[in-house]
């Protein structure tokens, strides 16, 4: 949402120290079309609004971030070797195995999680025997919570492993 206040009238100097910017970016700012208020002449300071100059700011980052701007050959070889240069370090991060594609992470939270499941799901058959005619709450709660710690201590130590040609299927596709 934009701010709807009315901003402050500064001259150019007052404007660079606004946006913490020099004097030569103000003027390359003029000349891509900032806007102001008074021009700049012969006895007359350039006069800006600064709630102004700052919505054509996000405007133009905006539009930078589009790409909807012309680019120069320099500027596109710049982001074709950026995008390589990313490329590559995911490549290596991946051989690595620092990361992995999301299909892969998430059927290994699913093994995870059905782990747990079934770790937890058999913590009533396990302590049955130990809790028939049981009348203290305390040591009810003790046998409980320890089966349950077990259970939750099995999961977490248990290895997931993912079929290797069941991960690599969709990689090509």
């Amino acid at each position: 949402m934009a701010f709807k206040g009315k901003g402050k009238a500064v001259n150019r100097e007052e404007l660079a120290e606004v946006f913490g910017v020099s004097l030569n970016t103000v003027t390359s700012w003029i000349r891509g079309g900032c806007p102001y208020d008074q021009k700049g002449r012969q006895g007359k300071p350039w006069r800006f609004n600064t709630r102004d100059v700052s919505e054509w700011l996000r405007d133009q980052a905006r539009l930078e971030a589009e790409g909807d701007g012309p680019l120069d050959e320099f500027e596109l070889k710049m982001r074709k070797l950026a995008a390589e240069t990313s490329q590559a370090e995911l490549d290596l991060a991946t051989a690595r195995r620092l990361v992995a594609p999301i299909d892969e992470f998430e059927r290994a939270r699913a093994l995870e999680n059905a782990t747990v499941r079934a770790n937890v799901m058999n913590v009533p058959s396990r302590v049955v025997s130990q809790l028939i005619g049981e009348t203290d709450e305390a040591r009810f709660k003790e046998v409980l919570a320890a089966e349950l710690v077990q259970a939750l201590e099995s999961a977490a130590e248990t290895d997931i492993e993912l079929d290797d040609e069941e991960a690599g299927d969709d990689i090509d596709d």
